[in-house]
Formats: C-alpha cells, sequence, structure tokens
C-alpha cells in the first residue's frame, strides 16, 4: 500500500469515528427525555446516570430548574456547567 494511500484510509477513518461518536450537542428536556436520549445528548451521562435521572423525576416529581439536575445523585455541578445549553426544562 503507497503512503498516500495509508494517508487517505488513516484519515477516513478518524474523520468517520470523529463523526459517529456522541457530540452531545443536541438539547433535551430533562423532564420527558427517556433513558436513551439523555444519554446520547449529555455528556458525561451514560445508562446509569441515565436511569438515575428518571427514577430521581418518578420519586421527586419533575425538574423545575436546569440547576435541579445536580440533586440527582452521581451528578455534579462540572456535569450540570458542561451540559447547561442542552438542558431543557418545560
Amino acid at each position: 500500500m503507497k503512503v498516500t494511500t495509508l494517508h487517505t484510509v488513516l484519515l477516513s477513518i478518524l474523520l468517520f469515528t470523529s463523526i459517529n461518536s456522541n457530540s452531545y450537542a443536541t438539547p433535551v428536556n430533562i423532564n420527558q427525555a427517556d433513558a436513551s436520549s439523555l444519554e446520547s445528548s449529555l455528556s458525561g451521562i451514560g445508562k446509569y446516570k441515565a436511569r438515575a435521572i428518571i427514577n430521581y423525576r418518578k420519586k421527586n416529581g419533575l425538574f423545575k430548574q436546569a440547576i435541579d439536575i445536580v440533586k440527582v445523585k452521581g451528578i455534579g455541578k462540572a456535569t450540570y456547567q458542561k451540559n447547561q445549553k442542552d438542558i431543557l426544562i418545560k
């Protein structure tokens, strides 16, 4: 394989993985979203924290403000700050 072909293949792989990785740029309503939507929309929120958000919501009612997400065990202010622009409350 020629060096230029190898470079092309490597660049294609890098481009493909960057396009298909979670970019966490989708605003999400934390009062209505399912676990999959929370996980794919918010940075630092995996399936366990997504379930924790839903369980908190079921137990305590709807979130009144976006900052209230820090009341969920395992979600701190740093996670909130990373996602602040993408957290919707309706």
